[in-house]
């Protein structure tokens, strides 16, 4: 039998396609199994906490980083009422699976039926999983504008977004049985579409993004200076309340009073760089590096980001 050998020329090129082959298999897998959706989603792999605030009253608190590549982990919080004919939730979270995941929760402590979702403003990470409602004929309330802007600002996340059913534009009280539930426009964090959920017989309010609890607020669709006024108002009216944020762990009225101080803050630093007639690069270079008071937060990925609005709102006024 005639041998043949191989020359080395040859086997290297070979063996470096069936490295990049395996490499590339291995990369493609990982990142599947990494970014995949999950089907059925726990509350563990939502990173989320079930926790019981008062008798029939629950957060479902996440304690994602954002951004974040899992799909499968929850950004904002979630919130459940229970009254005695039927149950109302508060945001939907950013996808189908994880707005399935709230109802499914509902079920494992009541057998009562949800009656209502309420959603706290437009933005993806609290309307994407307006589906889950949808299917189930779940009335879906909101407040303002809120199906423009869904339908304008939302698309890159939510490729299919769904806007509500009814629109309030006033206090309203939900009567779940004999709990009241009041629902109360506000301004700030939005244009217009912000909306609070208070429970006046056990004091607990969920806040939406009207609060970043130990988080960088997102400003960009806000305005600065009427948040702070809200924050003012919301601290005073509700100063012995049990506090959910849209963001971060439960609190009370300190929190609010700690995130007027940090709009305060921007405030500040925006009169400053009008002062100096700071250029947006030269104010923002100025101020980049976070304070001390703030190393611990999270969403540290939005401080540049409220630099920018605070320079554009602030600075740049007339």
């Amino acid at each position: 039998m005639k041998r043949y050998k191989i020359k080395p020329w040859i086997i290297l090129p070979i063996l470096a396609l069936i490295t990049l082959v395996c490499l590339i298999g291995w990369q493609t897998q990982t990142l599947s199994q990494s970014v995949a959706p999950v089907s059925n989603l726990s509350l563990n792999n939502a990173q989320l906490t079930l926790e019981e605030i008062a008798p029939g009253i629950y957060g479902l608190i996440a304690d994602t980083d954002f951004p974040n590549d899992d799909p499968n982990a929850a950004i904002c919080n979630g919130g459940i009422i229970i009254g005695d004919d039927g149950v109302l939730v508060i945001d939907l979270f950013q996808t189908k699976g994880l707005g399935n995941l709230i109802l499914n929760t509902v079920k494992t402590i009541t057998d009562k039926p949800v009656r209502y979702a309420i959603i706290a403003h437009f933005h993806f990470d609290h309307t994407g999983g307006n589906g889950a409602a949808l299917t189930q004929g779940i009335p879906i309330l909101w407040r303002g504008k809120i199906r423009e802007l869904m339908l304008e600002k939302n698309l890159e996340y939510d490729p299919n977004p769904i806007p509500p059913n009814l629109i309030i534009n006033d206090t309203v009280s939900i009567w779940l049985g004999d709990r009241q539930v009041i629902l109360t426009p506000a301004s700030g964090h939005t244009l217009k579409t912000d909306l609070v959920v208070y429970v006046p017989d056990v004091n607990v309010m969920f806040t939406g993004d009207l609060l970043f609890n130990e988080r960088f607020p997102y400003i960009v669709d806000g305005n600065i200076k009427e948040w702070q006024k809200t924050l003012i108002s919301l601290e005073k009216t509700y100063s012995n309340a049990k506090l959910i944020p849209g963001h971060g762990p439960i609190t009370d009225s300190l929190a609010l009073g700690k995130l007027k101080h940090y709009l305060d803050r921007l405030e500040s630093l925006a009169m400053d760089w009008k002062e100096q007639k700071f250029s947006e690069e030269e104010a923002i270079n100025s101020a980049s590096t976070i304070p001390e008071v703030y190393q611990n937060y999270k969403f540290k990925a939005l401080y540049q980001s409220n630099l920018k609005t605070a320079y554009q709102q602030i600075t740049m006024e007339n």
